[in-house]
């Protein structure tokens, strides 16, 4: 069942992800760093300056840039400010999976109003669409914004053995679980080490919420559904959630493409920290209900 937006919509409490979850703006920093000089992990970054004129360390060049940042923070908000500011969101409860989450339907303060369209509504996991061949990994709900170029996506499918190698889900650490999903994350007929590589993951860790662990992770991808797709510099950015029931993993995927990354990202991080496997209803299906029935 799905919940529509309404006028009473609220703020959701949660804070970003468990734990300080370090998704920042690091596509472009990493893609550049031949030009620029890290310091330290998902943080800020600096780039070598002219050589100073003066004994007190400034130069010429300094000094405009310093102009145009002071103009520049004055006229543009800050992510901190866009982040922190009210936003509305709406939710969404999968009883036939037995999840839910919210996600940003409306920023008051800047008259912005999001422009999701459900393209997949919630079905069990045996009639879902495969996002690989061998169908292991299935969507099995999808709503995109095709204005502003946001995906949210629920998939659900078994761990892969080759990285999943106990049944003890406290021993799986983070990276380990989000090889796993991106290993079976693709609509091409390649090897798991194949689809791998079509990944990059800058950030992985685990939370336990309500007795139950989380797997947080942040990763771009070398590649884009848009006519632009021929720029080297252009990567989706994606941040994900993952929980285990039943033996197989809930993953709920929030994307946009890199260079909305500093405007879209907050809001989707919102939406990965809201995901929740829920009590199972009347109306829940486990995957392992007949896996291999497509209707």
């Amino acid at each position: 069942m799905v919940l529509s937006p309404s006028p009473s919509l609220s703020t959701p409490k949660h804070s970003f992800l468990p734990h300080h979850l370090c998704f920042r703006n690091q596509s472009r920093s990493m893609l550049n760093h031949k030009k620029c000089r890290i310091r330290g992990k998902f943080q800020g970054f600096a780039c070598a300056t002219s050589t100073p004129t003066s004994q007190n360390g400034f130069c010429r060049r300094d000094l405009v840039l310093f102009g145009l940042s002071s103009s520049l923070s004055i006229m543009l908000p800050s992510l901190d400010s866009l982040a922190e500011e009210e936003l509305k969101m709406a939710s969404l409860v999968d009883d036939i999976n037995s999840y839910s989450y919210l996600y940003p339907v409306e920023l008051p303060s800047k008259k912005f109003l999001f422009k999701w369209v459900e393209s997949r509504k919630p079905e069990r996991y045996s009639s879902a669409a495969p996002l690989s061949p061998d169908a292991r990994l299935r969507i099995v709900s999808e709503r995109v914004d095709i204005i502003d170029n946001l995906i949210i996506s629920v998939s659900i499918g078994p761990p892969n053995s080759q990285f999943i190698k106990t049944k003890d889900k406290k021993t799986w650490t983070a990276k380990d679980v989000a090889d796993s999903v991106l290993s079976d994350k693709s609509a091409l007929r390649v090897t798991s080490s194949q689809r791998m590589a079509e990944s990059s993951v800058l950030d992985a860790h685990s939370s336990e919420i309500d007795g139950e662990p989380y797997w947080y992770y942040e990763y771009l991808v070398r590649k884009s559904p848009t006519k632009t797709a021929q720029e080297a510099n252009l990567y989706r950015h994606y941040v994900a959630s993952t929980a285990e029931r039943d033996g197989y993993f809930y993953s709920l995927n929030a994307s946009t493409l890199s260079r909305q990354w500093n405007k879209m990202g907050p809001f989707l991080e919102k939406t990965v920290a809201s995901f929740r496997l829920i009590p199972p209803t009347e109306n829940y299906v486990p995957p392992y209900k007949d896996p291999w029935r497509f209707w």
